[in-house]
């Protein structure tokens, strides 16, 4: 019973999106260990993998908190994820990715892209529903933590 109480605790860590971001994390430290350790190619590298982390941070921060300021965190799991496409093809302009590679980069942020918008339709969803039903009331719906 205690282990799966931790295994619980966490809740994004259930989440497919909060898996698949982390396995981005990898692909993208994967093309970048070839970068130049020094100068501007390194700060373009460094910031591929900052803004790649973002996604998966945005995602676990926001999971515990209200859901309006989930899907805001979401969104700005959406805005890194744009980043990356924009990093990702600037290193290939630089001819330090393949456009096979910026290809893969794409279509994995394509992917991720659809589930966090998935992810905060269905949280709107809820809210939209929550809402309507208390339009009329000052009570709390006890939806202020997804976590619970």
């Amino acid at each position: 019973m205690e282990e799966e109480r931790v295994a619980s605790f966490f809740r994004f860590e259930d989440l497919r999106i909060y898996d698949k971001s982390l396995a981005y994390v990898e692909w993208v430290y994967d093309v970048i260990r070839f970068f130049p350790e020094q100068g501007p190619v390194a700060e373009i590298s460094k910031r591929y993998l900052d803004a790649a982390c973002n996604i998966s941070v945005s995602i676990a921060e926001g999971s515990g908190r209200n859901k309006q300021q989930f899907i805001g965190l979401l969104k700005e799991a959406r805005a890194a994820a744009r980043e990356c496409v924009v990093l990702g093809t600037t290193a290939c302009k630089l001819n330090y990715l393949t456009e096979e590679k910026v290809a893969e980069n794409k279509e994995l942020l394509i992917e991720i892209s659809k589930m966090l918008g998935a992810l905060i339709t269905s949280l709107q969803k809820g809210s939209r529903r929550s809402d309507s039903r208390h339009s009329d009331s000052d009570e709390d719906t006890g939806n202020s933590d997804l976590s619970e």
